[in-house]
């Protein structure tokens, strides 16, 4: 059966939509109709080449949409089942996994390295993007890659949590664990970083500033949760420390992946304080710091993968705030877009503009 799709002919390639051919689900898999995907600043690391993609490729991985067919042995999805896409399912028997850390799955990549389907006109061999393949009207998935999606939540908007807002989560309850009352910085006003800032509010942090390189998200990093805005420049880490009593930030999350703003947000924590880097940079991206600030201050520093999340246990977490009203799904989306409008979504997150471009099936 075909269906369109964006497909990636090659790294550093424009997108194209075509029509590919879906195989039917076989033994262990999924397949199912996209209600939406989310454009995540991971797609486009995948299309430039900052993260490794075999290629051509249909990218995509922040999703939801409703399981249309199983193969055999699927017991966990059934067709009609609302679904939220997993891209890195963990395998649950390697040693990351034996530590209760899912999200350092030595195999959770494995699904983006072997063809899913075929281009409809040449019938060459296509790669599922993280294994996931979102940015096509179906997708053919392990059905470990398909998460029941939680009553009350509206499927088009559930495709953000996926990626944007199981990380943004993640990284204030997991990984730097904020506590009520503590202040937290979020560096960069993205899906990711809406995604943080409302997660913040929910843990109760107070003050929380958003920092950007665009002044037009104030409004949206506001609306998320932020209680300060400080528009990015030379002085932010000074500024930052000025709206946390001198002292700097309880918390700072980067959400950006870029060399300079990691560097920014360890200046902008605390003594003793916790910085924890969400955006996914480059090799080429070098962060330094002196043997002696190391000791003196005693911050820590810490990476953090998919928002160190176990999306099984979290989801249904996350879902009772969206239930409640606590967390906001549509006010992250500043776009809702067609698959011919990927590339024009590429170029505005490069540009710094807006939160949340929305792929609407």
């Amino acid at each position: 059966m075909a269906v369109r799709a964006a497909v990636l002919p090659a790294v550093n390639a424009p997108l194209r939509v075509a029509e590919i051919d879906l195989p039917e689900p076989g033994p262990g898999q999924v397949r199912i109709r996209l209600a939406a995907a989310g454009v995540c600043h991971s797609d486009l690391s995948l299309s430039n080449g900052t993260l490794r993609q075999p290629a051509p490729a249909v990218l995509g991985h922040e999703g939801a949409g409703t399981v249309t067919a199983v193969g055999p042995d699927v017991t966990t999805v059934a067709p009609g089942d609302r679904v939220i896409l997993n891209w890195a399912p963990s395998c649950g028997s390697c040693h990351f996994c034996g530590l209760s850390e899912p999200w350092l799955c030595a195999h959770a990549a494995r699904g983006a390295e072997s063809p899913y389907a075929t281009l409809a006109a040449d019938g060459s061999a296509l790669y599922p993007g993280l294994g996931t393949a979102a940015f096509a009207e179906e997708t053919v998935v392990p059905a470990a890659a398909a998460l029941p999606l939680p009553d009350g939540v509206p499927l088009a908007d559930a495709a953000l949590l996926g990626c944007a807002v199981l990380t943004g989560w993640g990284a204030v309850h997991h990984s730097a664990r904020v506590r009520a009352g503590e202040s937290v910085v979020v560096l960069g006003v993205g899906g990711v970083g809406l995604a943080t800032l409302q997660a913040a509010r929910i843990a109760g942090a107070g003050p929380i500033v958003a920092v950007d390189v665009s002044p037009g998200k104030e409004e949206l990093a506001r609306a998320a949760g932020a209680t300060e805005f400080v528009v990015a420049g030379d002085d932010t880490a000074k500024r930052v420390r000025a709206l946390t009593g001198g002292m700097g930030a309880d918390v700072a999350i980067e959400c950006v992946g870029r060399a300079d703003t990691i560097r920014t947000a360890w200046s902008a924590t605390r003594r003793g304080g916790r910085t924890t880097v969400v955006g996914i940079g480059g090799q080429e991206q070098q962060v330094t710091f002196t043997a002696l600030e190391l000791f003196y201050f005693g911050r820590t520093l810490s990476g953090c993968v998919y928002g160190n999340s176990d999306p099984a246990a979290d989801l249904p977490a996350i879902a009772a705030h969206v239930r409640s009203g606590a967390l906001d799904l549509s006010a992250m989306v500043t776009e809702r877009i067609g698959l011919d409008d990927i590339p024009s979504a590429f170029e505005a997150m490069v540009a710094g503009k807006g939160g949340r471009a929305l792929v609407v099936f």
